[in-house]
């Protein structure tokens, strides 16, 4: 099987259609609204609306309907995302990519400001999706192995994706507008691996605007310094501990001093700090403890946790060391909060946007927490408004023997394992297409 580092050159992404390029850079009017369900109001919504309804059990998908008017015509229509960003700081991205890519253009047109993708979301897409198979017979009948294929479908997207983000990214001086593609997860243990792999997704990718995802896994945390060092913007992902993430800060600012450069503004990151999966587990654990105090901080941890990691990165981010760094043009690492779609139907759809809501963050949300906050999201800075209340509960389930290294360990190795199995199962899928395609064509 092919490693990344190994793969020749893929194919250039195809350019957007001229109709597309001519739709983006038109002006847009974008209206977003929702199906018609019992007991809401199917009309179209205006920004205020959308924040003032509170923890409604909405469940429908989001509708966006965009029409491209003159450049004298209305202004695009206001959703809480482009609030969410302009009053508070924070950035709303989104958890999810598939074909067509410019299915994203209403999105970025409701707030959207950059996106995340991992291997499940693109065992999702190709495997549920015919949109690829074009592309892959092209790659399968010149002689491609399956791995490399998959590394070329990929590639196309996330450049397609960066291209459709880059008026973003420019506006803000490098500051927003990214998309980020993952190594493979079978690197997750490999150091120098990673390194080979993210340099060479950097180098295919070809795209300002890339960020190129490395696990926080203990060996890849020289791997996440390296490349950085090599000026390679990264996402680091799977951060489940303040102690692991405390290390991926360490390692942003051990690689920028490292990479010699005078001009430190173009190498960036963010650290994605994983939410609602850590819910999950600990709830779990308080479940079985049973007493009336384990079961009354069923659905806090998660969010007590991600406060504290922000007061850690307010104190990371400060300082002579840190100052140093600015006057050659470094930009913080941003704390990027992930998995934030609620899994317990018993708590708020929003429990993981809301109270992470604060400046110089990030906000990934796949479609189930991107249509509940533009519905009803109220938009405040939250993030840091209870962090005694944080410590509180942190050291009140710490009392109860809960321990968050422990807690840390298992769902980094759930995450890479499950990434793992997303990306064992979609070879096996283009596998057996191109097995088809071989009999087809035989």
């Amino acid at each position: 099987m092919a490693t990344i580092s190994k793969l020749s050159n893929p194919t250039p992404a195809a350019s957007l259609s001229s109709s597309f390029k001519s739709r983006y850079s038109s002006s847009l009017k974008c209206f977003v609204g929702f199906p018609a369900k019992p007991g809401f109001n199917s009309k179209l919504l205006s920004s205020s609306s959308l924040s003032s309804i509170n923890n409604h059990p909405f469940k429908s998908s989001l509708v966006v309907r965009c029409s491209v008017v003159d450049g004298n015509g209305s202004s695009v229509k206001r959703t809480s995302l482009h609030d969410l960003y302009e009053k508070e700081g924070q950035s709303p991205w989104y958890d999810n990519l598939c074909r067509p890519v410019t299915d994203l253009l209403p999105l970025i047109e409701s707030g959207v400001r950059g996106v995340t993708s991992n291997p499940a979301i693109f065992q999702k897409a190709i495997s549920s999706s015919n949109a690829y198979n074009d592309q892959f017979r092209e790659l399968v009948q010149s002689g491609k192995d399956i791995e490399s294929a998959y590394w070329e479908l990929v590639v196309k997207d996330i450049q397609d994706a960066c291209k459709l983000f880059e008026p973003i990214y420019d506006q803000t001086d490098g500051g927003d507008g990214y998309v980020s593609v993952e190594v493979s997860p079978r690197l997750a243990d490999d150091t120098n691996g990673t390194i080979e792999a993210a340099k060479y997704l950097h180098k295919v990718v070809d795209r300002p605007n890339v960020y190129i995802k490395i696990p926080a896994t203990a060996p890849c945390i020289p791997s996440i310094k390296e490349v950085i060092a090599n000026g390679i913007s990264v996402n680091v992902t799977l951060i489940f501990s303040l102690a692991r993430y405390e290390a991926v800060i360490d390692a942003y600012l051990d690689g920028l001093e490292a990479s010699g450069l005078s001009d430190l503004s173009r190498v960036t990151s963010v650290a994605s700090f994983f939410v609602s999966r850590v819910d999950t587990l600990i709830d779990k654990m308080l479940e079985t403890i049973g007493t009336p105090e384990a079961l009354d901080l069923g659905g806090k941890a998660a969010v007590a946790q991600a406060a504290l990691a922000y007061r850690l990165y307010q104190k990371k981010f400060s300082g002579p060391r840190w100052e140093a760094l600015v006057k050659k043009g470094a930009k913080k690492q941003r704390l990027l909060w992930a998995s934030t779609s609620v899994k317990n139907p018993a708590y708020p759809d929003t429990l993981y946007v809301a109270p992470l809501i604060g400046p110089d963050t990030v906000s990934t949300m796949p479609d189930q927490a991107l249509q509940a906050f533009i519905d009803h999201g109220t938009v405040s800075r939250t993030i840091d408004a209870n962090v005694s209340e944080a410590e509180g509960i942190y050291s009140a389930l710490e009392k109860l023997g809960i321990d968050w290294g422990k807690v840390g360990s298992q769902l980094e190795d759930e995450g890479v394992e499950s990434f793992k199995k997303s990306f064992d199962s979609l070879l096996d899928t283009l596998q057996e297409k191109a097995n088809t395609l071989k009999f087809v064509t035989s």
